[in-house]
C-alpha cells in the first residue's frame, strides 16, 4: 500500500473545490470552500438543451476544470496537468506523484465509481487521490459522497476512460505552491471582477444572466417537454439543490464567499453584492421546489410561478454583478 502522509481528507460540498482543498492544504494553504470557489471565479449560469438530451440541463458554475485553472493563476500556483489516451500511461501519471508523496486531482465520470449513490453519467466530476494498493484507490470526494472513500482500480480506470460530454482524456493534475504564494486577500478584487464581467457579457444567450432569462422563458413548457415529467422535473430540482453544488445552483457558496470578502475589504459594493446573492440563493431554492411540485402534481401553474421567480433572479443577479464589476482595487 502506498499512502501520501498527512493528507487532510475533509469532504466539502462541491467536488472540484473538495479536491482543490485537499491539494492546497497539503501545500500549506488552508482556504475555506467559498474562498476557493470565489477566487477561482467559479460562479456562472448555463441553460443547455439539445435534440439528443432527455431534459434541459441547468448549471450554476463555470465548466469543469476552469475553476482549477483560474485559482492556480490567481494564487500563482504551478498547475501541472497530464492527459493521455493510454490507460497505462494514465496510471503512471497518477502513481508517480503519489509515490513521491504528493496527492493528485483526477477528472472522471462519477457513474463508474462504486461508492457513488446516484448512478448518472457526469464526466466533469473531480476527486483527489492520495493512495492505492493492489485492489483499490483511496480518494477524497464531497461530504455527501462520504469524504474519504475508496474505489476499485478497475472501476477507477473505467471512470477515467469514459468519453462523452464534459469528459477529459484521463486528466490528472498536481498543484505546487511557490515559496511565497500570492496573498488570497490581494486576489479577491480581480477574481470578483473577472467573474462579474463574464456573467454580464455572455457570448451566447444560454449563459450568464441572459441564460437565467432564457430559462424563465422555457420553464413553463417543461410539462410538455416529452419523456416523463413526473420523474424529469423532480430530478431537475434535485440537481439544482443537492447535487454537490452547495445548493441553490452554487449561489450559497458565492454568497458566503462575498461575506468572507466583506470582512477583509471594507467595500459597500461587496456588501451590496452579498445582500443580493443572499436573496438570490433563497429564490433559487424556491424555484427548485416549484419545479419539483409541478412534476409531482402535473400543475403547470407551478412552472409559471417558477418562471416569474426566474425573471426576478435574472434581474437580481445582473444588478449584483453590475455592482461587483465596479469594485476598485484597494
Amino acid at each position: 500500500m502506498v499512502m501520501v502522509k498527512d493528507v487532510d481528507v475533509r469532504g466539502m460540498q462541491h467536488c472540484e473545490t473538495t479536491a482543490l482543498g485537499v491539494l492546497l492544504r497539503h501545500e500549506g494553504l488552508d482556504l475555506s470552500e467559498p474562498m476557493l470557489f470565489g477566487l477561482g471565479s467559479g460562479l456562472s449560469f448555463i441553460y443547455w438543451d439539445g435534440k439528443n438530451m432527455d431534459f434541459p440541463f441547468l448549471g450554476g458554475r463555470v465548466k469543469p476544470f476552469e475553476l482549477t485553472r483560474n485559482l492556480a493563476a490567481a494564487l500563482g500556483l504551478e498547475l501541472r496537468v497530464e492527459e493521455t489516451t493510454s490507460p497505462r500511461k494514465a496510471w503512471r501519471n497518477v502513481a508517480g506523484p503519489i509515490d513521491a508523496g504528493r496527492p493528485v486531482g483526477l477528472q472522471l465520470d462519477s457513474y463508474h465509481l462504486d461508492y457513488f449513490t446516484t448512478k448518472v453519467h457526469f464526466g466533469g466530476h473531480v476527486v483527489a487521490m492520495y493512495g492505492y494498493d493492489e485492489q483499490r484507490a483511496y480518494l477524497v470526494d464531497t461530504a455527501q459522497q462520504g469524504g474519504a472513500v475508496s474505489a476499485g482500480l478497475a472501476a477507477l480506470a473505467r471512470a477515467r476512460a469514459q468519453r462523452g460530454p464534459m469528459t477529459a482524456r484521463h486528466r490528472s493534475f498536481t498543484l505546487t505552491a511557490p515559496t511565497r504564494p500570492a496573498s488570497p486577500e490581494d486576489r479577491i478584487v480581480p477574481a470578483v471582477k473577472s467573474c462579474a464581467d463574464a456573467f454580464l457579457n455572455p457570448p451566447i444567450a444560454n449563459l450568464g444572466y441572459r441564460g437565467i432569462e432564457k430559462t424563465a422563458q422555457q420553464v413553463p413548457k417543461w410539462l410538455r417537454r416529452g419523456g416523463d415529467p413526473r420523474e424529469d422535473l423532480p430530478r431537475a430540482a434535485v440537481l439544482m439543490e443537492r447535487a454537490g453544488t452547495g445548493g441553490a445552483l452554487f449561489r450559497n457558496l458565492y454568497r458566503d464567499f462575498l461575506a468572507e470578502c466583506a470582512q477583509l475589504i471594507d467595500s459597500s459594493r461587496l456588501r451590496t453584492g452579498h445582500r443580493l446573492y443572499a436573496e438570490a440563493a433563497a429564490l433559487w431554492t424556491q424555484v427548485a421546489s416549484l419545479i419539483a411540485a409541478a412534476g409531482e402534481s402535473g400543475d403547470e401553474d407551478k412552472l409559471v410561478q417558477a418562471a416569474s421567480v426566474l425573471h426576478d433572479l435574472a434581474r437580481i443577479e445582473r444588478d449584483a454583478m453590475r455592482e461587483l464589476s465596479m469594485l476598485q482595487d484597494h
